[in-house]
């Protein structure tokens, strides 16, 4: 009885052990997700006003950054999306844009810089007319150049954003034109007003809900 009882333990103690190594070598889940996002349509233009102005049909597109995936305008009045986008305007599933915690601001720096969402930011929310992301050349995120008819991003500009369940993510607009080049300036207005309003952007997502983009 002994001889077995000594056994017991040996047998109980090899598999105690195995059962923590296998913990201590098990792969840590990831929860920062890096994306180059591109051609989400705003709003793309369908035709000119009669004073030769750009139109759309006026929706807003939505995306998710936990999905990674434009979410469907079923869904506006939903939780499942994080930013929308309709020409160069931006919103934030928050306040007057929807139903969800959202909430945004535009840091001044480098993308790869911005490791922490820094501990004094202040949230804004939309508040229609007014947005979180500033709308505007050369007041938000972007520079509208009227001589050459050409929205181009601002160097250095990157958009945090409170995400519709708290959240939060950094977005670096990398581009405004289908196929992520922009037209040169001698190009056509025609070929700049038709290829427009198609974001390109990279985005890191936080999944853990902390601030961290490390």
């Amino acid at each position: 009885m002994k001889a077995r009882s000594i056994i017991g333990s040996v047998l109980a103690a090899v598999v105690i052990f195995q059962s923590c190594t296998k913990d201590d070598t098990s792969v840590p889940q990831v929860t920062l997700i890096e994306k180059i996002v591109k051609d989400v349509p705003a709003d793309t233009i369908v035709g000119l006003s009669p004073i030769g102005q750009p139109v759309g049909v006026g929706k807003f597109t939505f995306y998710s950054f936990e999905t990674n995936a434009i979410v469907p305008n079923s869904d506006s009045n939903s939780t499942k999306w994080d930013i929308g986008v309709r020409g160069t305007t931006i919103i934030v599933n928050g306040g007057t844009s929807g139903p969800g915690n959202g909430g945004a601001f535009v840091y001044v720096g480098t993308f790869d810089d911005l490791g922490n969402v820094p501990a004094d930011s202040t949230f804004k929310v939309d508040a229609a007319p007014n947005f979180a992301v500033t709308s505007g050349s050369n007041k938000g995120w972007y520079l509208y150049v009227p001589q050459t008819n050409l929205v181009t991003p601002l160097p250095g500009r990157v958009l945090v954003i409170r995400t519709a369940t708290g959240k939060y993510a950094k977005v670096e607009i990398l581009n405004y034109y289908k196929g992520g080049t922009t037209p040169a300036a001698t190009d056509p207005d025609a070929v700049k007003i038709y290829t427009q309003r198609y974001y390109t952007f990279k985005f890191a997502y936080q999944a853990n809900g902390t601030t961290n983009f490390k």
